[in-house]
C-alpha cells in the first residue's frame, strides 16, 4: 500500500475537517483509509511554539499519528488516547536513538 503525506494550510485542512468529520476549524493531522496522512503546517508552527517544540518534530509526530491510524490504532476514548500517546512516545524515541 502506498502512503501519501500532505501538508496543508490551516484553511485547506479547516475545510477537510468540515467535509470530513462535520467539526469547524483546522486540526493537525487527519488520516484517511487509503493510506493519505494530512498535516496542517500552520497547526504544526503554532504547537511547536506551544510546547517549545520544533516545527520538524511536531511534523513527525503528527506523521506517526497518522501512521498509527492507518495500522488500526485509534483515539477515540480517552483509554484509547493514552495507550496511542504512550506508543508514540516510544515510537519516537527509539526514532530519535537510530538516527
Amino acid at each position: 500500500h502506498a502512503i501519501s503525506v500532505l501538508i496543508v494550510s490551516d484553511r485547506r485542512m479547516a475545510a477537510l475537517h468540515k467535509e470530513f468529520c462535520g467539526l469547524a476549524g483546522p486540526t493537525d493531522v487527519l488520516t484517511f483509509q487509503h493510506g493519505e496522512i494530512v498535516i496542517s503546517a500552520e497547526t504544526a508552527a503554532r504547537q511547536a511554539r506551544t510546547f517549545q517544540s520544533g516545527l520538524t518534530a511536531e511534523i513527525q509526530l503528527y506523521l506517526l499519528h497518522g501512521l498509527l491510524h492507518l495500522a488500526g490504532f485509534n483515539d477515540v476514548s480517552a483509554q484509547d488516547r493514552r495507550r496511542m500517546h504512550r506508543l508514540q512516545k516510544k515510537l519516537l524515541a527509539s526514532a530519535l536513538r537510530t538516527t
